[in-house]
């Protein structure tokens, strides 16, 4: 990886942690999804005209069908992701959320695609296991299903929504990765043209009761309006790395914005465990550097 895709990298992962962190603050759910969508819409058209004006006309079947797919699956994380927003920490689910993509990649090339583990890779899965142990309680986390309290409850919601996040950020990662390497699409094209499909796609659940729109939009604009402004520079830098750097290389980089997030989130969102959250995240993120390797 060259040193401006890292770098790309590690200012995404910044931006990345800062705006979960507004959407955590927000505790939204797909209505604020639908909020930060339009804004993101209406912030970047004129981006979005400008180099969309040539292309876009010249756009087959295949390129929409991967924009649609690629709109859809980011629907899916984002709704998952707010609601796991609303029923645990942050400093679980994020982190959780991150850690599991590169992981799922991996074990799937193993299983299905007959890829040999190598002992980085061995390495590597221990100590995204051994982070994801750290971050989700350390040994409350065994007694988890013991347990019957509200800690327990909440913690438990924490691990379902970090994995199944995790499950959707290997998706789309994938299918955009696909986009802008194989069908060289541009990076902000795929990220605006597939935010219309998210707008098209939220607008039916947001309107549904729009006599609740007013009160949500009058407590959430200030944070959709951060999150719809500053989220996609992050995932276009991303998008741009992905263009000049292995995908199995840029995918296990980015978990540096989980050091961010703990670090950040913790403090701001005054979530306990602090010290072992951090810890489980260098875990994660040396774990999937070890993947990338292996």
């Amino acid at each position: 990886m060259t040193l401006q895709a890292f770098g790309l990298i590690l200012l995404a992962g910044l931006i990345h942690a800062l705006w979960n962190i507004a959407a955590k603050k927000a505790g939204g759910d797909a209505r604020f999804a639908f909020f930060t969508s339009v804004l993101m819409m209406v912030v970047w058209a004129p981006l979005g005209w400008w180099l969309g004006r040539s292309a876009v006309p010249l756009w087959g079947v295949r390129e929409w069908a991967i924009v649609a797919v690629s709109g859809l699956l980011h629907v899916l994380y984002y709704v998952i992701l707010l609601r796991g927003y609303r029923k645990a920490d942050l400093t679980v689910v994020y982190p959780l959320a991150r850690g599991t993509g590169p992981l799922l990649s991996s074990l799937t090339a193993i299983v299905l695609l007959g890829e040999r583990l190598t002992a980085w890779g061995a390495l590597g899965i221990a100590a995204v296991v051994g982070g994801v142990f750290l971050i989700a309680g350390g040994p409350a986390l065994l007694r988890a299903g013991r347990g019957g309290g509200q800690a327990q409850r909440r913690l438990r919601k924490g691990l379902l929504y970090g994995l199944l996040t995790g499950v959707f950020i290997a998706s789309y990662t994938v299918v955009d990765g696909y986009a802008v390497k194989a069908m060289l699409l541009s990076p902000i094209l795929v990220d605006y043209m597939g935010n219309l499909v998210r707008v098209a796609v939220l607008a039916p659940v947001a309107l549904r009761r729009p006599a609740e729109l007013r009160p949500l939009w009058t407590s959430q604009w200030r944070f959709a309006l951060l999150v719809g402004t500053v989220s996609p520079i992050a995932y276009v830098l991303v998008l741009f790395a992905m263009q000049s750097a292995p995908l199995s290389l840029v995918a296990p980089a980015r978990e540096v914005s989980m050091l961010f997030a703990a670090l950040i989130g913790g403090h701001l969102l005054g979530e306990g465990d602090r010290g072992a959250r951090v810890m489980g995240a260098v875990l994660i993120a040396a774990g999937v550097a070890a993947l990338a390797l292996g």
